[in-house]
């Protein structure tokens, strides 16, 4: 027996959101990140450190290596991607833009196909509005439109997809394969070129940047659910298309094989009590808006998900948001694990909004609006105590925890952030005066809000988080310590160091051996230990020729340091 739906939908609560300012808003969410900042320290930097050894031809395509060591992820192709755009730009674009092109690409296409896989799910039988008695209910092409685009500003709200997703990173890449995947799977019964397409894009995709389990899980969940969908009115169409989805999945799978891809990193939270809260945090705010609206969804819907028909419409993300999650438990780093259910997530959260009430409709605007707006406010403020000293206490904090930054003024930034903030202002105006039926009202807020923030961190915030999250200070004052050398021995660096010494510092590194070919030696260690060649622990190597030339820490962290010495050949005066 089919269960009633609970969605109540008229034809005006559908009214089209306007493509021009759908398009502005991604523009201005994709936009900022990829463009004027520094590489950051971590998976960014190292990403790009082996993106330049391909590019540059120092390494195998194969097997890269970094300093002799090889990546930490298995996936290659997103060091691919990088060094291809590298060789396709030079000369005409630095190393680091060019890099960065690929995947300004991939986030606009993860956009892209989440929207068309909402729009999907949402023109399944199943998922469609109850039908009145004289006629008004919504249309299912414009039902599906207005749902597809509330599921985007759903993903566009999302707090924790604003850095991952501007990182040159495999993470990207496979958010981008998952959403290709997930559009594929939705869009299966309407369709047949396309989301074969997506599905042959999407599966080898993500195995080839690491995620082969991820992939698998992925394929055989969407081939069972075109098995039991009660929307299939001919079996006959269903079974092909679910052994071809199982199919591809399996042919994956001998890939990841062949290509010797599989791990086994199940780990599960060591710390008890302590990494459990951890987690709980994570998925609390790293999912936020969407979480709390695809509980709704869950509630509201509940009578079609215990019922003995599959609606697709919910099972397909409740599948991908439980692979994520999943991995997210089991694997590291956590959150990156999760990035990858955020596509399925916003899809549940869409379909809250059918049966939002007005009382909660309103609550999440006025939270939103006092969250984003006070958060815009302590952005300008302590901007502006950093360019004028008014207030003060803002710019002695920054002071303290980055030490020796110097403010900078750009005024293309500047102009950038008034009218970001000025669209903001405008934004809740209208949404405070009119417009309040269409069914995508609630999340214009929260994905403005989201992106509001983020864009006036990147233009007004820039100098500081670049100097903050960059490895660019401490390496070039290393660097410069050694009167720019051509070539440094290293120990105890890690990837990140490794890459943000060679393309900050403009040198090439080399492993400390018995040959000494470097006058130079920088080293990774903690301040505690004392820089002493005759008592240090037994893994340091022998420095009885080596003289302490300085210690370079991070602007924000000292004990994070370089220790630099040089090099003193056997009977050489000192």
């Amino acid at each position: 027996m089919n269960q009633p739906s609970p969605a109540i939908v008229p034809q005006s609560a559908v009214r089209r959101l306007p493509r021009w300012a759908l398009l502005l808003l991604c523009l201005a969410y994709i936009a900022p990140g990829f463009m004027g900042r520094d590489p950051w320290r971590g998976a960014d930097m190292t990403a790009l450190g082996y993106m330049l050894e391909l590019a540059q031809g120092h390494t195998p395509w194969l097997s890269p290596l970094l300093g002799d060591l090889p990546p930490e992820t298995d996936g290659l192709l997103p060091y691919w991607l990088g060094a291809w755009a590298m060789q396709f730009a030079s000369p005409w674009l630095a190393p680091e833009w060019a890099a960065r092109i690929p995947f300004v690409l991939l986030l606009a296409l993860t956009l892209q196909a989440t929207w068309y896989g909402i729009h999907d799910l949402a023109r399944s039988p199943g998922a469609q509005p109850v039908a009145f008695a004289f006629g008004g209910e919504a249309a299912p092409a414009d039902y599906a439109r207005a749902m597809a685009d509330g599921g985007l500003l759903a993903l566009l709200a999302c707090l924790g997809l604003a850095q991952p997703s501007h990182e040159t990173t495999s993470y990207l890449v496979q958010l981008c394969c998952t959403s290709l995947i997930f559009y594929g799977l939705a869009a299966s019964p309407h369709q047949r070129a396309w989301p074969l397409l997506a599905l042959t894009a999407g599966l080898p995709g993500l195995v080839l940047s690491g995620a082969p389990t991820l992939a698998l899980l992925y394929g055989l969940g969407g081939a069972m659910m075109c098995l039991c969908d009660p929307s299939n009115a001919h079996m006959s169409r269903a079974k092909p298309r679910a052994l071809g989805i199982a199919l591809l999945a399996l042919a994956v799978t001998v890939l990841a094989w062949q290509l010797d891809l599989w791990r086994w990193r199940m780990a599960w939270p060591a710390d008890g009590l302590k990494d459990w809260a951890s987690l709980g945090r994570l998925l609390l705010w790293f999912t936020w808006p969407a979480w709390p609206l695809a509980i709704w969804t869950l509630w509201r819907w509940r009578k079609q998900i215990l019922s003995r028909q599959l609606h697709r419409h919910l099972m397909l993300p409740l599948w991908f948001v439980a692979v994520s999650v999943g991995a997210t438990l089991t694997t590291q780093p956590a959150d990156r694990a999760l990035l990858l259910g955020l596509p399925a997530l916003a899809a549940l959260a869409a379909f809250a909004l059918p049966t939002l009430r007005r009382s909660v409709a309103a609550l999440i605007d006025w939270f939103t609006l006092l969250f984003f707006s006070v958060s815009a406010i302590a952005i300008w403020v302590i901007w502006t105590s950093t360019q004028t000293g008014v207030p003060a206490k803002p710019a002695a904090n920054v002071a303290k925890l980055a030490r020796g930054f110097e403010p900078e003024f750009s005024f293309m930034a500047f102009v950038v952030a008034l009218a970001a903030s000025a669209a903001w202002c405008a934004l809740v105006w209208w949404r405070a005066n009119r417009h309040r039926q269409p069914i995508w009202k609630s999340l214009v807020l929260p994905a403005s809000g989201a992106t509001l923030s983020w864009l006036l961190l990147m233009t007004l915030w820039l100098p500081m988080l670049n100097y903050a999250r960059s490895d660019a200070p401490q390496m070039r004052s290393v660097a410069s310590a050694a009167g720019h050398p051509s070539c440094m021995h290293m120990f105890g660096l890690g990837r990140g160091q490794i890459a943000a010494l060679q393309f900050h510092g403009s040198l090439r590194l080399q492993a400390l051996t018995n040959t000494v070919s470097c006058p130079w030696l920088v080293w990774a260690r903690q301040l505690e230990i004392p820089p002493d060649p005759s008592m240090g622990p037994p893994w340091a190597p022998d420095l009885r020729h080596w003289t302490l030339q300085t210690i370079q820490g991070r602007p924000t962290d000292q004990n994070d340091a370089l220790v630099l010495y040089r090099y003193n050949a056997p009977g050489s005066q000192q």
